[in-house]
């Protein structure tokens, strides 16, 4: 905590990267209790007073704090797999200063009362912002459309049925409708059910070879043609969540081309890894949708790179011990991502792929922009919601370190570069890197 007397913070000698205005030079950034006060190149440019805290991070990154947009949270009803207050935390020490959670807890996001109730808990811990999606249809159960209108009202961002897809045409149609006529942006998980059920990995020589059912790329692909003919009729707002196929990003590509209002995101698990990831039987990399093969991933990162994919989120699934160290064909799918969000999008960077502001626009403005908040950006007046990060920090990803109550990343024993030294929420330091030695 700030002492009493200090009301500014100023921190010289930082990277400055703000991708929403362009930004990348070496300067200073100034907090004033919870807002940015100044941004300069020229410390001789900041009036210091005795009330401020000089701190002098030699070339340290400073940017706006991360935005996740696709986060799972087990409580309620499922705290054994991960509370808000564990979520929260893994969050601030992974650099994600705000997140939205999908609607599918026990019981589901589909009133205000339980919508209101994730928000009251998350706002008594004072770390990450949380803010949460509304279920789509009551229950998820793809069958009758949820208060969509009241659970607005209520704070709810944005509309999906979470980690299942609306696959009734009709039901679809209707939701986006109703959507369209209150500008509400609906989220997909894009999967054929009658295709993919009772798969367990991506159809191909590799699921042949381990003698596994598959999950076919057309699951996705058929799903995403299907919605965006009808986003055409509805003139909707759409979102497609983690893509993993090439056919995915040119449709996507062509329906942006038509100017229809599409957008999409990505996950690391989609353009760090591949299907051989899954190696044998490693349930770790169990995931929805399924790691594809590698001309896949590498059309995922060319997504990423000429800007059709427009977001990275962890998609963090948080899955317990007993839920993952079983047969592959059992075992539940999804990983943890939210402790390695920041360095495995990092790889692009090193990889050349895509510049550092590129990536940081994934993870801080455009999130920010889709969902309509005013984070993601070094704005002078914004709230402080910021990160200091060494972006060429090495180190191993460990999940039996993580913070979360679930280690299932498929990333487990990793090498990777880039660290988050502080998270800021508030102008309030909420994860300091130097307090864990």
């Amino acid at each position: 905590m700030l002492n009493d007397n200090i009301e500014f913070t100023l921190y010289k000698n930082a990277r400055i990267l703000d991708p929403a205005n362009s930004l990348d030079f070496l300067g200073c950034i100034l907090i004033h209790k919870d807002t940015i006060h100044a941004v300069e190149k020229d410390l001789d440019k900041i009036k210091i007073t005795k009330n401020t805290k000089i701190e002098d991070l030699n070339g340290l990154c400073v940017s706006p704090g991360l935005v996740d947009i696709r986060v799972q949270i087990g409580e309620p009803g499922e705290e054994h797999k991960e509370s808000i207050l564990s979520a929260v935390q893994s969050a601030v020490s992974g650099g994600i200063t705000s997140l939205v959670c999908l609607p599918n807890t026990n019981p589901v996001l589909d009133d205000q009362a339980t919508v209101e109730f994730v928000k009251r808990r998350a706002d008594s811990h004072n770390m990450a912002r949380v803010f949460t999606y509304g279920a789509a249809t009551k229950g998820l159960r793809g069958k009758e459309l949820a208060e969509i209108g009241l659970l607005s009202e209520s704070g709810a961002l944005a509309f999906t049925d979470g980690i299942k897809a609306i696959s009734d045409a009709r039901i679809m149609h209707k939701v986006l409708s109703y959507a369209s006529t209150f500008n509400l942006l609906v989220v997909q998980h894009p999967e054929e059910e009658s295709l993919s059920n009772g798969g367990v990995m991506n159809t191909g020589e590799m699921a042949t070879r381990l003698g596994l059912p598959g999950i076919p790329r057309e699951a996705e692909i058929i799903m995403l043609e299907r919605d965006l003919r009808l986003v055409e009729m509805t003139d909707s707002r759409y979102h497609a969540a983690h893509i993993s196929t090439s056919e995915s990003v040119e449709i996507i590509t062509k329906a942006k081309k038509k100017g229809l209002k599409v957008t999409c995101d990505t996950s690391p698990f989609y353009f760090k890894l591949n299907e051989l990831a899954v190696g044998d039987y490693r349930t770790f990399s169990k995931l929805s949708p399924p790691l594809r093969n590698e001309d896949d991933r590498k059309a995922i990162v060319e997504g990423l790179r000429n800007g059709i994919i427009d977001v990275i989120a962890s998609d963090h699934s948080p899955q317990d011990q007993e839920s993952k160290r079983i047969p592959f064909s059992q075992a539940a799918f999804g990983g943890s991502g939210l402790e390695t969000l920041l360095a495995t999008s990092l790889d692009l960077y090193h990889n050349g792929d895509l510049s550092l502001l590129d990536i940081l626009s994934k993870i801080t403005i455009n999130p920010s922009k889709l969902m309509k908040l005013d984070s993601g950006t070094l704005n002078i007046g914004a709230p402080a919601d910021l990160i200091i990060f060494d972006p060429n920090k090495s180190w191993r990803i460990v999940g039996d370190n993580f913070i979360s109550k679930s280690k299932n990343t498929p990333f487990d024993g990793m090498p990777s570069q880039g660290r988050v030294v502080k998270t800021i929420i508030n102008g309030e330091i909420v994860f300091n890197s130097m307090d864990k030695k």
